[in-house]
């Protein structure tokens, strides 16, 4: 059989793999990474410690991996935004005949689908398929990176206007926000508070949203101190000024709800947390800033 056929089954299994370990919560660890099996054959699907991985036998990466750090500045490479909106992610020091940026140049010339894993504490990550690497810039040591097939396509457009530019940067951004920004919050404000949401503890990890207490509209950054865990019922009041979180983390819940009687979904889901403490992380820098829940407060305390 012809060597793509056996790297186009390879990539086909391993995004199938990762996708029935990622159904929950959105993450997945190094360990079981480490344990795919590929027709009999146990192929690990991360390198940890090059960031790159490509299978013996098979010229093309698989995988690319962006270092989980507390802080963004401390990751050995600073993969990041370029000026157009697309991801950049660098390459292996800044030889471009080095094995591993060989492996990524392949991937590209190929048009090869990669697994992109984000780190998101130590030995966790969250996964991002299939990505596509569409240009290079040798001066910068860097692959551009696609997350979605429609900007694959739209990198080779030629576009002049600067209408057409703006609408496409706007797009972009929105597919970077929606395809890594956002699953990448909510992971990381999940395990923050453990799977569970902060005001009634539910743990069906499938029904709990991360929260922006300053929300991304009004410039709102995509951190930990910025999000709490909520189930899909309290999410919805909190964005809606139904109840609010002072910044000593007590609950709070509009006086005209409190007052109305509708039976045990509102008696229970809000009514009964209303003076509640909310369930913390237990690392203090992932609680949330009581300076945003002050800011937070001010208008729930408007709205009722």
């Amino acid at each position: 059989m012809a060597p793509g056929d056996a790297d186009d089954r390879l990539r086909s299994a391993a995004f199938a793999y990762v996708t029935r370990l990622s159904t929950e919560g959105g993450v997945v660890s190094y360990r079981d990474l480490e344990a795919f099996e590929f027709e009999g054959t146990r192929v690990s699907l991360i390198q940890r410690m090059r960031g790159i991985r490509k299978v013996s036998g098979f010229e093309a990466a698989l995988s690319i991996l962006t270092t989980y750090a507390a802080r963004p500045e401390d990751r050995p490479y600073d993969d990041g935004t370029g000026p157009d909106g697309y991801q950049r992610y660098k390459w292996r020091g800044t030889d471009p005949t080095a094995y591993d940026n060989i492996a990524l140049r392949r991937a590209m010339e190929l048009n090869k689908p990669l697994l992109w894993f984000l780190g998101m504490s130590p030995g966790v990550y969250m996964p991002v398929y299939p990505v596509w690497l569409v240009g290079e810039e040798p001066e910068e040591h860097q692959f551009v990176l696609a997350v979605e097939e429609g900007m694959r396509e739209q990198w080779s457009d030629r576009i002049f206007h600067p209408a057409d530019l703006a609408l496409r940067r706007q797009y972009v951004e929105a597919t970077v926000k929606r395809r890594v920004h956002q699953p990448a919050f909510r992971a990381r404000v999940l395990r923050a508070y453990a799977g569970a949401c902060a005001l009634c503890h539910l743990r069906h990890t499938e029904l709990l949203d991360a929260a922006h207490i300053r929300e991304d509209s009004d410039g709102g950054e995509p951190v930990v101190p910025n999000g709490v865990a909520m189930c899909a019922i309290h999410h919805r009041a909190f964005d809606a000024d139904v109840l609010g979180i002072r910044p000593d983390y007590v609950v709070q819940v509009r006086h005209d709800v409190l007052e109305e009687q509708d039976g045990p979904t509102l008696r229970h889901a809000l009514q009964a947390i209303h003076g509640e403490t909310l369930l913390l992380p237990r690392q203090r820098a992932a609680r949330p800033d009581p300076e945003l829940l002050e800011e937070r407060f001010a208008r729930f305390q408007k709205a009722g």
